[in-house]
């Protein structure tokens, strides 16, 4: 009876401990009765299949789908479970050299459309244009990825080949085979605007020189006698924040420049020193342009130091962050998002301008340039 007793205490103490032990984990994640409860579904379901689905199962596969699910289920093209080969992948684009086709593409409306093809790349030789959209690559149609999946795809080893279709407007669907380089673009570049007292820009992308690049050609522009500058940002699709602020703390006056906000509410805020605006800005636009971008083009248009001109930007406001789980995979998930001085969200709707100016197709003048020139004539005009 001792025994029988002895164990009956045993038996008890032991469901106590379980029962203690799971509460601690239930209190240490900070699950509440339904929580526990969706966590219970999700195991019973996962069981079920493995016990009762008419063929094998791999519980890794099961594992990374459930994760890979509730990702998409945010519907957010930028957040991204990456499998081991996929996150391996991504770490070595970020640590070193990879070859790319250098066009930039966009991600909207469930489609995967080039926003912009840069100058000299193989993107530019096999005669991609902005606009294109991507229907498959190297035979896996683009429905069948994740937005991110296409990008990853695209990329690889300098010299190997990848295989795209693509659809263009009023055309059948094309096949391109191309060589993958490695892709290198200056990021600024100024020149005057001959016969007028106005200095050019271009920033094709915000690099980790752009702020240094930006404040030497913006000096010789002033040096060389310029009073007012246009900022051509079309086709830009933004980089790091760091240094579209640095360029922003050239040309926008003293306050905020962007803020990013997290769930939280935590809000990191940049902003400028500088006392005044030395001369008239314009800063152009097209649907290419993209996050840092449009935060500069936001900032000039918030703080009233500078006009925009161009067509809605592309509407890319939003930060990610890259996270390694316990299974060499990974997780690439939104965390924050960018807002203007003015406290507007530019994500999913992008910067509209002061001035709409849409490029006219083979007219052989770039129209857009044409109204930027107007718009800051006018404002010198203005000082005089």
């Amino acid at each position: 009876m001792n025994k029988k007793r002895l164990a009956a205490v045993i038996v008890i103490t032991a469901m106590i401990s379980s029962v203690l032990t799971m509460g601690a984990w239930v209190a240490l994640l900070g699950l509440d009765q339904h929580k526990v409860v969706d966590l219970v579904r999700f195991f019973t379901t996962m069981r079920l299949i493995e016990m009762r689905y008419v063929d094998g199962t791999d519980e890794s596969k099961l594992l990374n789908g459930a994760i890979s699910g509730m990702v998409q289920s945010l519907g957010d093209p930028h957040s991204i479970y990456m499998d081991k080969d996929m996150y391996t992948k991504l770490m070595q684009h970020t640590e070193g050299a990879f070859g790319g086709i250098g066009v930039t593409m966009g991600f909207k409306d469930n489609k995967v459309t080039i926003v912009s093809v840069l100058e000299g790349t193989p993107g530019e030789a096999a005669g991609l244009l902005a606009g294109d959209e991507i229907m498959a690559v190297d035979g896996t149609a683009v429905a069948e990825l994740q937005p991110e999946e296409v990008v990853l795809h695209i990329r690889g080893d300098v010299g190997t080949q990848v295989a795209l279709t693509v659809h263009r407007e009023g055309q059948e669907d094309t096949d391109y085979q191309l060589t993958r380089a490695t892709i290198r673009v200056p990021s600024v570049k100024g020149v005057p605007i001959e016969g007028t007292e106005m200095g050019y820009i271009r920033i094709a992308s915000f690099a980790e020189n752009t702020g240094k690049e930006f404040r030497e050609e913006l000096q010789k522009l002033k040096d060389g006698g310029s009073k007012g500058i246009i900022i051509d940002l079309r086709q830009n699709p933004g980089g790091l924040i760091t240094s579209c602020v640095e360029v922003a703390r050239e040309i926008v006056p003293k306050g905020p420049i962007v803020s990013v906000v997290e769930k939280s509410g935590h809000r990191e805020e940049y902003d400028s020193e500088l006392e005044e605006t030395a001369l008239p800005i314009v800063a152009l636009m097209d649907g290419g342009s993209a996050s840092a971008s449009e935060i500069l083009a936001g900032a000039l248009q918030d703080t009233g130091a500078g006009k925009v001109v161009g067509v809605q930007s592309y509407g890319k406001g939003s930060v990610q962050i890259v996270v390694p789980l316990m299974n060499d995979d990974g997780l690439k998930l939104t965390v924050a998002k960018y807002y203007t001085p003015s406290g507007r969200s530019i994500d999913g709707t992008g910067i509209t301008p002061d001035v709409e100016a849409a490029l006219v197709p083979d007219s052989g003048v770039d129209s857009q340039l044409e109204k930027a020139k107007e718009v800051l004539q006018s404002a010198l005009s203005g000082q005089n």
